[in-house]
């Protein structure tokens, strides 16, 4: 009789315990006897998961806080690392989080070379800190993309062989696209405008004010109704920070009345990151702007390498969507942009025009989804035979 697959999952914050999830299904609907072992939170035991400590001991971001909690962090990646060299995995599963996964992914490599390590999420080598990706080559077997450009950044930098599986997103289409109803609710006025602050405090504080003071310009040529979408743990800051604008706005929390939102949106004025593509695979056309401290922006002219921080622009490796970052994050530059995406006319035509490229270059073969296309790599770097 033979053995059965073990395979070990290492997730770092509630995002990878999500794409785990959804892996595991996937892995057992293609291998029913594979054996789970690692680090997971609520989606991933909820698939029938044991994790070897609580999720929230490791999912920390921030320099101070990683710093405050750094004699936990380190003793959970010395004893992440040691139950896997004891369980010998025929493969691990590294999902995003590099701060917390890579650490404990450098140090199986040291002890026990012999398991074949992939990274499930790229970091962002082709945006900032390119040198990461052929550092990666020593510790990393492969490399699950989520971004098509990624494979590509990958072999232009000397990283690891990178696959493109697709965006979780893809398996949310039919949530995001809007029905005939919601399609002419788009047309009709009041208009509906989405606004997305971000999901962190510092975003939230700092462009709540200038998002505030744009939609007081949009409004005096506009008939729109503003909805915000916010983050269930800051909505009281939101609430507040929302009071000071001029003009009232509808605050929404959870998934599906952001979707719903989304999927009636004439447009949108947001923050840079996923949620821009969450809004491009809707069809929504889009102001994007960005302000961050000015220490964080010296380091970040000095290591980021694009020409775009906007996710869709990206993606199609076009400007399409207009973006305003830091001075030029102001009230008057972003209702000047929202105003023609509101009326009509070429600018909002090309936008949506472009808009309707995106499912070309996220699309996967066969009408497969990231999971199974990342379940299939998985195992076939479980079955290579020892390094």
């Amino acid at each position: 009789m033979t053995r059965p697959r073990t395979i070990w999952l290492v997730a770092g914050e509630d995002s990878g315990d999500q794409l785990g999830a959804k892996l595991m299904r996937a892995l057992r609907d293609a291998a029913p006897e594979v054996v789970f072992g690692g680090v997971g939170g609520e989606a991933m035991a909820e698939a029938g998961f044991g994790s070897l400590f609580p999720l929230d001991d490791v999912a920390v971001m921030g320099y101070l806080p990683v710093l405050a909690r750094a004699r936990t962090l380190l003793r959970r990646i010395r004893e992440t690392t040691e139950a896997i060299v004891r369980a010998k995995p025929d493969v691990l599963v590294i999902i995003d989080s590099p701060g917390f996964t890579h650490a404990v992914a450098k140090r199986v490599r040291k002890a026990a070379p012999g398991i074949p390590i992939v990274d499930y999420v790229s970091p962002s080598v082709w945006a900032w800190r390119p040198w990461r990706a052929k550092g990666m080559r020593v510790f990393i077997d492969h490399v699950l993309a989520l971004l098509p450009f990624e494979p590509d950044a990958h072999l232009r930098l000397g990283g690891p062989p990178c696959t493109y599986v697709g965006h979780p997103l893809i398996e949310r289409l039919p949530e995001l696209r809007p029905s005939g109803p919601e399609i002419r609710r788009r047309e009709t006025e009041p208009h509906s405008l989405v606004i997305l602050p971000g999901s962190r405090r510092s975003e939230i504080e700092r462009l709540m004010p200038v998002f505030g003071r744009a939609l007081e310009q949009v409004v005096r040529a506009h008939r729109v109704e503003a909805v915000l979408p916010a983050v269930t743990r800051h909505r009281a800051l939101i609430e507040r920070l929302a009071a000071a604008w001029p003009v009232p706005v509808q605050i929404v929390t959870g998934e599906a009345p952001k979707y719903a939102a989304f999927r009636g949106a004439r447009a949108a004025l947001a923050a840079s990151g996923t949620v821009t593509l969450e809004l491009a695979l809707a069809g929504v056309p889009m102001v994007v702007a960005y302000k961050v401290s000015r220490a964080e922006e010296v380091i970040a002219r000095r290591l980021i390498q694009v020409p775009t921080i906007v996710l869709p622009n990206l993606i199609l490796a076009e400007n399409a969507m207009p973006e305003f970052v830091q001075a030029d994050c102001t009230p008057g530059r972003l209702a000047e942009a929202l105003a023609p995406l509101l009326a009509g006319g070429a600018a909002r035509a090309a936008q949506c025009a472009a808009l309707a490229r995106i499912d070309d270059r996220m699309q996967l073969a066969d009408a497969d989804t990231p999971s199974r296309a990342a379940a299939r790599i998985v195992l076939r770097a479980a079955e290579r035979p020892s390094r």
